[in-house]
């Protein structure tokens, strides 16, 4: 299970301390304009390294092409791409070679195959989300044609949020700081908290919201393909990934059906919906209105502090983590959410021939 999606489909490969990561983007349209620059600016997002917030590891992660585009143009050919592992420090995982540590993927991994990449976590590795995202940008690229336009941003880290919706919000200045919270005083306080947190040698989570604003109405294949079942699973595929909600989401469990209904008027030539508690999905299917969701991370499990485990023989022992680890994924999380938002949708409009695009 490499690969997702129906008709766009890309299959990822690679491990956190191998040659390379990369994937294979099959279905892609030809004709589509693309910007290698984009492209790159994208992975930039999500590379370590990028501030004091992040892990020390230093990657370019320069993503070269192989196939599938000729004179700035997708060929609608196999889209091949790869990204080489240049900072490896493998020996910083030599001790862990035959111990589980709590809440990562070794003790399952060995379980299923029999034989599992210890360094770096292998395949488990969240480095593997670079993949995801140069997916997603070229999804992105995609996109463009329809004016669909995503924006993802940290909302929450820890007990620290914003009380903001995402209309309130100037989404521009997501970028501004490192958390990549567009409140600017609640993303001082959650940069002071991360880095509280890593001086402690522990980590924290949060939460990262999403918007998908000019959805065409009409994407989502009922029953078992419903358009916020198929955002959840490219959401929960996401490492660290916890939970998902949209529209009122959880919080609706509160309100009565006459608070929560959303009425249809007409807007223009067009027919609109008052409020948007729905999400921009009724009966699976999106409506048109802004697609709004939100993903609940886990605190990374990797903590520089001392911590009780078992070995491959069942023996206690008492081991501190080494190595270079995100004390909060939340703001390289962000671009993610949004590649694995822009592949879900570029999809969802391959598949939907009746969509009014």
């Amino acid at each position: 299970m490499n690969s997702f999606g129906n008709i766009l489909k890309l299959t990822t490969f690679g491990e956190s301390h191998g040659l390379a990561i990369g994937g294979i983007i099959d279905g892609y349209p030809a004709g589509i304009s693309i910007d290698l620059d984009f492209i790159q600016n994208e992975l930039n997002r999500r590379k370590p390294g990028q501030s004091a917030l992040t892990t020390a590891r230093q990657e370019s992660d320069k993503i070269e092409i192989l196939s599938g585009v000729f004179d700035g143009l997708s060929t609608g050919t196999p889209i091949a791409f790869e990204v080489r592992n240049n900072d490896q420090h493998s020996k910083d995982y030599s001790e862990l070679k035959d111990l589980y540590r709590p809440s990562h993927a070794d003790y399952t991994y060995d379980c299923k195959y029999g034989i599992r990449d210890y360094t770096g976590g292998g395949r488990s590795s969240a480095r593997t989300t670079i993949a995801q995202v140069a997916g997603g940008a070229f999804a992105k690229l995609m996109l463009r044609k329809w004016g669909v336009n995503i924006h993802a941003y940290t909302s929450q880290v820890g007990n620290i949020k914003t009380d903001h919706t995402y209309q309130e919000l100037d989404l521009q200045l997501t970028e501004t700081n490192p958390v990549r919270c567009p409140d600017p005083l609640v993303a001082s306080e959650m940069e002071q908290l991360i880095k509280q947190t890593k001086e402690e040698g522990d980590t924290i989570g949060g939460i990262i919201s999403c918007v998908i604003q000019n959805c065409p109405v009409g994407l989502g294949e009922p029953q078992f393909g419903k358009l916020h079942a198929l955002l959840a699973q490219a959401m929960l595929s996401i490492n660290a990934a916890k939970g998902f909600e949209y529209g009122c989401g959880f919080e609706g469990v509160t309100k009565k059906g006459s608070e929560l209904n959303d009425v249809f008027c007409v807007k223009g030539k067009e027919i609109h919906t008052i409020t948007n508690n729905s999400g921009g999905i009724q009966g699976g299917i999106s409506n048109g209105e802004d697609i709004f969701f939100r993903v609940a991370f886990k605190p990374v499990p990797t903590l520089l502090k001392d911590q009780e485990t078992v070995d491959r023989n069942g023996n206690k022992i008492t081991f501190k983590a080494r190595g270079r680890h995100d004390p909060c994924v939340l703001p390289r999380a962000v671009p993610i959410v949004e590649a694995m938002a822009a592949l879900t949708i570029a999809d969802a409009i391959l598949m939907n021939r009746s969509a009014k695009i």
